[in-house]
């Protein structure tokens, strides 16, 4: 069984998505983000973390990748080739270093880092989503999904930046892009990752005895 590590409100969501959409069973073990729990996991102290037997991986869109690789048959993975592979990582990059770069500024600036390095981004941080929304309509297209008709590992890290974006108020200025986030948040899969990620766990990662 999978375990799927991380804290509530975290990135740890997108691996319940994927998980849920493979139908594989996994335990989610709740631990805070640079906790020991963390650092003994990621050397970084970052979460998600998804432990497969003895292989830990980390970085939500790794975590993705290798699950829709492990689990081809359910294929949610890069199109056949060389060029296939290509087309899902430049999917999977378009994804964290553009769309969810203005969220996640926003979000250091109003919780995360020291109050005295925090800087008012809000404006800073709208104008560049919106420049992102425009791009992810342009790669849309006519395409029902970011890989054409097939829901793939690159929609479940779209959606849920998309969530994200709808959560903290940024304007998403697109009909294409609202319908596509409508389409992939309406996903069963979502809500029983959901629901998931909000019960209460009591399972520990770690004995006591563990360091």
């Amino acid at each position: 069984m999978y375990k799927a590590v991380g804290s509530r409100g975290s990135r740890v969501s997108r691996v319940l998505w994927m998980l849920e959409e493979l139908g594989q069973p996994y335990e989610f073990v709740e631990v805070k983000l640079r906790s020991p729990e963390a650092y003994a996991l990621n050397p970084s102290g970052k979460v998600p973390i998804l432990i497969d037997g003895d292989l830990k991986i980390t970085d939500s869109a790794a975590i993705c990748v290798y699950l829709a690789d492990k689990h081809a048959d359910h294929g949610m993975g890069a199109s056949p080739g060389l060029a296939g592979r290509a087309e899902m990582d430049s999917w999977m990059h378009f994804a964290q270093s553009e769309l969810e770069a203005p969220l996640w500024n926003k979000l250091r600036h109003r919780f995360l880092l020291p109050k005295d390095v925090r800087v008012d981004v809000g404006p800073a941080a709208a104008y560049d989503f919106a420049s992102e929304v425009k791009a992810l309509d342009r790669r849309l297209g006519d395409k029902l999904f970011a890989l054409g008709d097939r829901f793939s590992a690159v929609d479940v890290l779209l959606g849920d930046m998309g969530g994200w974006a709808r959560a903290g108020r940024f304007v998403i200025d697109s009909e294409r892009v609202n319908a596509y986030f409508d389409r992939v948040l309406s996903r069963p899969a979502r809500d029983r990752a959901q629901a998931n990620a909000s019960a209460r766990k009591s399972e520990p990662i770690f004995g006591k005895h563990d360091a």
